[in-house]
């Protein structure tokens, strides 16, 4: 696992050193998965994570949707927590073959997990993964697919990151991992309210971190054979 190098900008300052020009497309979709390793997930729901999405990836119909277009996917994944606290576990990798997306999902699979004790600050993990898409390949779209099972309550919101940071194109997907009661209701709904945002935008729920593989696999599958249409998709 490599720590990134990437800065987490002072908010509002964001905007001055968002990204280089945009060079001709090389990929239709430049994809940066972000997994939740705050301290509300213990051991062996982070592994549940990792497996998960790994297994989602490999799966028949994710493999189907990576390779339903001449242009590949570029795949990013990093791990968040605090407001300093993400951690880079695959660096940008363009899938254009099934062994390149073996090694991905390998990579992610038998990763580490690099902090445990830290709060939820989900508008740094996004300010990171948009820094992060705009350090990456030239694609037709830009997505973060970001999950969790709690709400922020640590640093700025994610509407303070959308301003400060450079999203624009950019198509924000959440997965939530539902624990079960009105506490995993609120989750729900801060994601659906505060989190996905952009062209196409959609939220996928987990029932519990048993249940994240399944629903990786959809939302994987979703996000690789739907184009953004500029309108709202919620549950």
């Amino acid at each position: 696992m490599v720590r990134s190098t990437l800065p987490i900008l002072p908010l509002f300052g964001a905007l001055a050193a968002s990204g280089a020009p945009a060079l001709a497309q090389d990929c239709r979709l430049a994809l940066a998965l972000a997994l939740d390793v705050s301290s509300s997930v213990d051991a062996e729901e982070d592994r549940q994570q990792r497996l998960g999405l790994a297994g989602a990836l490999l799966a028949p119909e994710v493999r189907a949707a990576m390779f339903s277009s001449p242009l590949p996917v570029a795949l990013a994944a990093f791990e968040w927590s605090g407001r300093q606290n993400q951690t880079l576990i695959l660096d940008w990798t363009l899938i254009d073959s099934p062994a390149a997306l073996e090694r991905a999902a390998q990579r992610i699979a038998s990763s580490d997990r690099s902090e445990e004790e830290f709060p939820t600050s989900l508008g740094y993990a996004l300010g990171y993964g948009s820094l992060l898409l705009a350090d990456g390949p030239s694609c037709l779209f830009t997505t973060i697919d970001v999950s969790g099972d709690g709400v922020n309550n640590d640093g700025f919101p994610p509407s303070s990151a959308y301003k400060a940071y450079p999203f624009a194109d950019v198509t924000v997907n959440g997965l939530v991992v539902h624990t079960g009661g009105p506490p995993g209701d609120e989750v729900v709904a801060f994601y659906r309210d505060e989190v996905i945002r952009g062209p196409g935008a959609f939220l996928e729920i987990a029932q519990g971190f048993d249940d994240y593989e399944r629903a990786m696999r959809r939302k994987l599958e979703r996000e690789l054979t739907s184009l953004p249409t500029g309108k709202r998709d919620l549950p």
